[in-house]
């Protein structure tokens, strides 16, 4: 087990240290979420997420849409 530190900005804001970084796996772009246990806060790498804002919109999902966009 390794012990990393970072500081909180005045912003709350800190930078995960490239060894989580890379033990988690994370990449620009990445969430993380923090789950508070008996035992402290566990910070870990998201799991992904369908956040396609267009999904909402089914009706254009047609094979003839999808011709129709193709070129955008």
């Amino acid at each position: 087990m390794s012990i990393a530190y970072s500081k909180i900005t005045t912003k709350s804001q800190t930078v995960i240290p490239r060894d989580i970084r890379d033990k988690l796996g994370l990449k620009p772009g990445d969430h993380v979420r923090y789950r508070d246990t008996p035992h402290g806060v566990i910070i870990e790498k998201a799991p992904p997420t369908d956040d396609d804002p267009f999904a909402i919109f089914t009706e254009w999902s047609t094979v003839e849409d999808d011709k129709a966009y193709a070129e955008l």
